[in-house]
């Protein structure tokens, strides 16, 4: 019987999810690389098989809860009872306060929270049963407030909240639950951000790294990197925590 841990990340078919979903397989898990359109996943998926690991693309909505149930019982089937859960997908409806509609606050609440919550909800079952898990869920430094997301910034600082209650009520089924809040990270969604204020993206990334301690932008693998640590075998005494990934200190 194979002891390979199985690991749903969502959100995965770029990004900082598919640099998760990369990472967590060089570490020998098998990965289900969900996000909204199964095909969207297949570049991710590729990269993991051609390197000689596992992995399946999974099409869900992850604001569904029939969907999300439909989807990880295929992990299950198809992959192994999954025991560590990503929660990375999101979405950005940016707007200040005046001008935001309630489908914009809506639709970000329901990626971000109720995703994270319908996909837990799933798959913390196996952890239970397992009496082993690890959660870890996407927030931002964006939780601390910005202008122009006072959606996002809920929903990122609702991520936290989501994070330590989980860590309380799974704990003692060995299950720890952790938060990674990146900074800048050169992703389509920050590019899509400097294209929407109409600034290069090469500009506004210098900006923002003018503003960054170590003097540069993050990149996809350094919350790979984070999220390695929290889901390896070592990290089983960090839970609850709030990690921001940002090159320099956050309050």
């Amino acid at each position: 019987m194979s002891t390979q841990k199985t690991a749903i990340v969502t959100g995965a078919a770029r990004g900082i999810g598919a640099a998760i979903a990369k990472r967590l397989s060089d570490d020998g898990l098998a990965v289900a690389v969900l996000d909204l359109d199964a095909d969207a996943c297949a570049d991710t998926v590729k990269a993991i098989t051609d390197k000689g690991g596992k992995a399946i693309a999974v099409g869900a909505n992850v604001a569904d809860a029939d969907s999300v149930n439909a989807a990880v019982e295929k992990v299950a089937a198809e992959l192994g009872a999954p025991t560590v859960v990503v929660n990375n997908a999101g979405i950005t409806r940016d707007n200040l306060l005046f001008k935001m509609t309630v489908e914009d606050w809506d639709a970000v609440m329901a990626v971000h929270l109720r995703g994270a919550f319908n996909v837990t909800k799933a798959a913390q079952k196996y952890m239970v049963d397992a009496n082993w898990g690890r959660i870890v869920n996407l927030s931002s430094t964006s939780a601390l407030g910005n202008r122009g997301q006072v959606n996002y910034s809920a929903a990122k600082a609702g991520m936290q909240g989501f994070t330590k209650t989980l860590a309380i009520e799974l704990g003692k089924f060995g299950v720890t639950a952790n938060a990674i809040a990146p900074g800048f990270i050169e992703t389509e969604m920050t590019a899509a951000t400097a294209e929407r204020i109409g600034v290069p993206f090469e500009d506004f990334k210098k900006a923002a790294a003018a503003q960054i301690p170590v003097n540069r932008v993050g990149v996809p693998e350094d919350i790979a990197h984070t999220a390695s640590f929290l889901i390896s075998e070592g990290a089983g005494f960090v839970s609850g925590q709030v990690i921001y990934v940002a090159g320099g200190p956050k309050d």
